[in-house]
């Protein structure tokens, strides 16, 4: 057919030829691109009912769109000739690639996990191959890897025939129905070899054998003839002996589990090859064949476990009489730890880590977890049974997941509430009124102690809802303003929990408190986060590492020395730690940690050019430009927080602030001072020094409560900050600096109002506040008798860290990794124009509303911190299971 034109394409050369037809490659005169044109076997269209079939599984087929499958554009006919188009691929196939011999290691893995990801995204469609072999994978020049013929081989089945692998290694004249043959046969599954009905099972392990042919060069089940071939399937296993030596144990896992003959004991789904093979490629140093078991195996660990625990009864009863010997010899040294690493679905990155965003299941069958798909986060549920991921509806925004002591069920905070949602599914209920949220704990009396937010004592209240009742009680003459982080000891008598009172969450005290007669021991001076360990220890963190000392239960006191059991765990800078236990030993925790993490200051302008300033990569947050533009004061987190001052033009720090941890820099109007909140007395209070460093800190206001600065008035006479209430969450209040530094309530309701920002004539004040369920930003007219019905509202779907344009003609606001821009009015009176899109990007958010980011003098740009992607947020959590049997190896009694 060279030289001929078929519909509307131009062939020019043959470029394939097999069972499934001849290919040629041809133009299409339409389009002006070259295709793949795949004409059908002769006599395809004299049967009526394979032509129906076949067009019914095209169409199925054109519905897949993935970067790793060549795409269908379309069917052709002309006279009895059939064709179709598909996408052409240049560059070899896998089986050209395989004539060389093995394909090195660090190369072979990356093409596998394309392989995996591309048939993961059909079986998804219900789509299944049928016929993965090297020949229908291309590698093409510039590395991407594409699949070819997906599900033709359904699609070319005649409507009856007996079984005929003789046409093997290709396909001619087969069937899929029970009883026929189809597949190429070096490549077959057993129940394919068989006949049987199929379905992804069957594409699992054609990839297992690719897969092993791809490392080794040799064909998995090869034999002289067809009929050897299908005998080694059937009856032999593949000789692992050839897998090169350092191939990761957790590839070898997946090898294993995807040739199983009994489709009952495989490899269920491609997304768990693929993510083992991920793990692999990104850790190739910590995934040789010593690290234990793999993620994919743990599927099948689980599924074992009952056949496991028989053998071990029945181990038991037979050596009943060895045990008075063995109970007087010393114990042998435990096996391997297992170490699961549990990565997140590419669209997903765990977040809320400012909070618990982990939560083991008392069974230790689930893990909670707070990440975002997108802008929105949410809670998501992983099932260790079938390493499922799935979002748990109606929990949008949740912080904080903790589990009922039966496993259940969940509660977690959201949108200023303290919920909880049962795992089997079902609306979440609300409990009770917690503006924000440090921790929870859920007691096997059907009760729930929690902090209700960041500057208050703990409270507690029926798992069945209702209203709370304090429990402890903040010792304000101590300094303490946070009592947070709670955790029940056994019998539920007392609880442990976080005092802040001083310095940095390393400062804090570390308290047991008996819940009947309020009576407290105070246990680690310098820790947070504690948990009690039935190993007869106390756990907690301190500066980045999670630590374990003796604790004996009954006289609530410390028994010995403190020792690192993770030496490198996320903890925030608000004292939560990325950590949970079950009962039984297991952990599941985060490593790493935002301390220590670098960004990049960078301007962003409207047309969403990206200019990175002079300045060098640190671990910077909430700048702030001074009125001319030419110097900038920021937050700089070291060994503590402190801000800092940088001059734009020379490109030069100086420090500004130096005891306890200073943060959240705002500018007078003249640029002559700058206030800051800062903790070197107690709580987080206002303060303020001059900005050229010479003099000392002079208070601005002293409280019980945690402040925040946020905008100065015109004249730089008032001070707008928020203040966090035990009983109202975050309230707006303004600071007159003239006279005797009187403060008063601008906005002050049951719900959280935040991130105030004065626009330049001072008239207007733009805010978050979340009483519709979530953040929306809006504007009030200062000094309205009634905030709530004066208001209007800017934002329409969401929004935090409002900021005026320096004309006051506009709102800039943020939405997850979007920058909103709503052009306004304020003369005679205030109107906000529909919010549009500035720009988006990975660029660090502020927290509480507090804006991570500046405009610029004339307004045209955007001061950001560009998030490191190497430091992004994290995609991936540990899971240890027998945790506690490695604490007794390495920890004192």
């Amino acid at each position: 057919m060279i030289g001929e034109t078929l519909g509307h394409y131009r062939i020019h050369e043959q470029i394939g030829a097999g069972g499934m037809g001849v290919v040629y490659r041809a133009t299409d005169t339409q389009l002006g691109r070259d295709v793949a044109l795949k004409v059908l076997p002769d006599g395809f269209a004299r049967d009526s009912d394979r032509l129906a079939r076949f067009k019914r599984e095209a169409h199925l087929l054109a519905s897949l769109n993935h970067p790793g499958i060549a795409t269908i554009y379309g069917l052709e006919e002309s006279g009895e000739v059939r064709a179709i188009a598909m996408e052409l691929v240049d560059g070899p196939t896998l089986a050209d690639r395989l004539k060389g011999g093995p394909i090195p290691l660090e190369d072979a893995l990356p093409i596998a996990g394309r392989i995996a990801e591309a048939l993961e995204a059909a079986h998804e469609k219900g789509i299944i191959h049928r016929d993965l072999k090297p020949a229908n994978v291309k590698v093409t020049p510039d590395g991407k890897v594409k699949v070819l013929d997906f599900g033709l081989a359904k699609a070319l089945v005649e409507s009856s025939g007996a079984s005929n692998i003789t046409g093997s290694p290709t396909i001619s004249e087969l069937a899929s129905r029970s009883g026929v043959i189809l597949g190429t046969a070096a490549y077959m599954s057993p129940e394919q070899a068989r006949g049987k009905p199929l379905d992804r099972r069957t594409d699992v392990w054609s990839f297992g054998c690719l897969l092993y042919e791809m490392l080794t060069g040799r064909i998995s089940f090869g034999g002289d003839t067809v009929s050897d071939t299908i005998a080694r399937i059937l009856e032999r296993e593949p000789n692992w002996n050839a897998l090169p030596e350092k191939t990761p144990q957790g590839v070898r896992n997946v090898l294993r589990r995807c040739l199983q003959k009994d489709p009952q004991r495989r490899l269920h789904d491609m997304a768990d090859a693929r993510l083992e093979i991920e793990e692999a490629v990104a850790s190739p140093l910590s995934s040789v064949p010593e690290a234990g078991p793999s993620v994919a195996g743990l599927r099948a660990m689980w599924r074992n476990s009952a056949l496991l625990w028989i053998s071990m009864i029945i181990g038991i009863a037979g050596i009943s009489f060895g045990i008075w010997a063995l109970m007087r010899t010393p114990p042998s040294a435990h096996g391997p730890l297992m170490r699961f690493s549990i990565t997140l679905p590419v669209n997903e990155q765990l977040g809320g880590l400012d909070f618990p965003s982990l939560a083991l299941s008392p069974t230790g069958t689930h893990v909670a977890y707070v990440a975002s798909r997108g802008s929105m986060s949410r809670l998501f549920l992983h099932r260790m049974d079938n390493l499922q991921d799935e979002p748990i509806s109606g929990t949008e925004r949740a912080l904080g997941p903790f589990f009922s002591p039966d496993g259940l069920w969940l509660g977690f905070f959201a949108d200023g509430k303290l919920m909880k949602t049962s795992i089997g599914g079902g609306a979440p209920t609300v409990l009770c009124d917690a503006p924000i949220g440090f921790g929870a704990v859920w007691g096997v009396d059907n009760t729930i102690t929690f902090a209700p937010t960041g500057g208050s004592g703990l409270m507690q209240v029926s798992a069945a809802g209702g209203a709370p009742r304090e429990i402890t009680k903040l010792n304000e003459e101590k300094g303490e303003f946070s009592h947070r982080w709670p955790d029940l000891l056994p019998g539920g008598k007392a609880i442990l929990f976080t005092v802040g009172a001083t310095g940095s969450w390393d400062d804090a005290q570390i308290v047991a408190q008996s819940l009947e007669t309020g009576e407290r021991h105070v246990l680690i001076t310098g820790g947070t986060f504690p948990h009690y360990l039935s190993t007869g220890h106390l756990a907690y963190a301190r500066g980045g590492s999670l630590m374990a000392v003796p604790f004996d239960i009954t006289s609530q006191k410390v028994t010995g020395s403190a020792v690192v059991v993770i030496p490198k765990i996320w903890e925030s800078i608000d004292g939560a730690v990325q950590f949970s236990l079950s009962p039984q030993g297991h952990i599941v925790f985060m490593s790493g940690g935002p301390a220590g993490r670098e960004h990049k200051l960078v301007w962003v302008d409207r047309n969403k050019s990206v200019e990175p300033l002079a300045a060098p990569m640190r671990d910077y947050s909430e700048p702030r430009l001074s009125p001319d533009g030419r110097r900038l004061a920021v937050t700089i987190t070291e060994n503590s927080e402190n801000v800092w001052i940088y001059d734009i033009p020379t490109g030069s720090f100086t420090q500004l602030t130096f005891e306890g941890h200073n943060s959240m820099p705002v500018w007078t109007r003249d640029g002559a001072r700058i206030a800051f909140a800062s903790n070197k007395a107690g709580a987080l209070n206002l303060l303020w020094k001059q900005a050229d460093g010479i003099g000392a800190d002079e208070r601005l206001a002293t409280s019980s409560q945690s402040q925040a600065p946020y905008s100065w008035s015109p004249g730089s006479h008032s001070l707008v900050f928020v203040e966090q209430s035990p009983t109202t969450g975050r309230d707006i209040w303004m600071l007159s600096t003239d006279g005797d530094l009187k403060s008063r309530a601008i906005l002050q309701s049951p719900s959280n109002e935040t991130g105030p920002a004065l626009s330049p004539d001072g008239r207007w004040l733009a805010y978050v506040s979340d009483d519709s369920g979530r953040n929306e930003v809006y504007v009030v007219p200062l000094g309205s008798a009634s905030a709530t019905q004066a208001r209007r509202q800017v934002s329409t779907d969401g929004g935090t860290e409002p900021l005026w344009s320096p004309e006051g003609n506009e709102i800039f606001y943020r939405v997850g990794s979007r920058m909103m821009i709503s052009r306004t009015r304020t003369v005679p009176d205030f109107q906000a124009g529909p919010p549009q899109i500035l720009f988006e990007g990975t660029y660090e958010k502020g927290r509480e509303s507090r804006p991570a980011y500046d405009v610029s003098a004339d307004g045209r740009r955007f001061l950001m911190v560009r998030t490191n992607t190497s430091e992004a947020a994290p995609v991936a959590f540990e899971l240890v299971l027998e945790w506690f049997e490695e604490l007794r190896r390495h920890l004192p009694k």
